[in-house]
């Protein structure tokens, strides 16, 4: 589940710091995978000794683990506040997706790190780390849901759809940007479309092309 605004995240790291190590470890990451880089190289990159990670940070992992905590749970918060149950699917649709691909956009490095470096989780950080992806593909089940019941939607498979607009909008940080994309408002409307489109949203109007 999600952590409420201005609380602490347990795993994360509170201090100053901390908050400093992480973001050199993502940038580190990020560039070479998290296999090949070592805790020195981040330390390094901060000017500081190896030394002075493992009081914030014991183990590699536990650092990449952090990253993928505060990272997943960002993501969720960010689509948590988007999300206005009291109005139509569609919006509802169109201002989630919209804040999850400028969410990836914009956070495009410690995204990819929380995305893609999955398989060097601990099993245990692992289980925790794959409830609140969980959690982020129920924020848009539920809506698809709420559409199909309303009326608004017709979606083939709601699962397979939710699936779809999560792993799209994940993709957004493997890639962003590109020559075609360099807005992420921009992008973010285009996933918009193509997610009402995957859910059978009808009377949309074709996608324009992008200049």
């Amino acid at each position: 589940m999600s952590t409420p605004p201005g609380r602490a995240i347990d795993g994360v790291g509170t201090s100053k710091a901390a908050a400093r190590i992480r973001a050199a470890a993502i940038e580190v990451f990020a560039a070479k995978g998290y296999g090949a880089a070592t805790t020195r190289e981040i330390a390094a990159s901060l000017d500081m000794s190896p030394g002075a990670v493992y009081p914030h940070y014991k183990t590699k992992e536990s650092l990449l683990y952090a990253i993928s905590l505060e990272g997943h749970h960002s993501v969720l918060a960010a689509i948590t506040a988007a999300d206005s149950p009291d109005v139509a699917a569609p919006d509802r649709l169109t201002s989630t997706v919209t804040a999850y691909v400028i969410w990836h956009a914009d956070n495009r490095a410690s995204a990819r790190v929380a995305q893609y470096e999955l398989r060097s989780l601990s099993p245990v950080h692992f289980a925790i780390i794959a409830d609140i992806r969980r959690s982020t593909t129920k924020v848009f089940k539920r809506i698809i849901e709420a559409g199909a019941t309303s009326g608004d939607f017709h979606p083939f498979d709601i699962e397979a759809a939710a699936l779809a607009i999560t792993s799209l909008g994940v993709d957004v940080s493997r890639w962003f940007p590109s020559r075609a994309y360099s807005d992420p408002h921009i992008i973010a409307a285009r996933y918009v479309e193509l997610a009402l489109r995957m859910v059978g949203c009808a009377d949309r109007q074709p996608l324009d092309e992008p200049s």
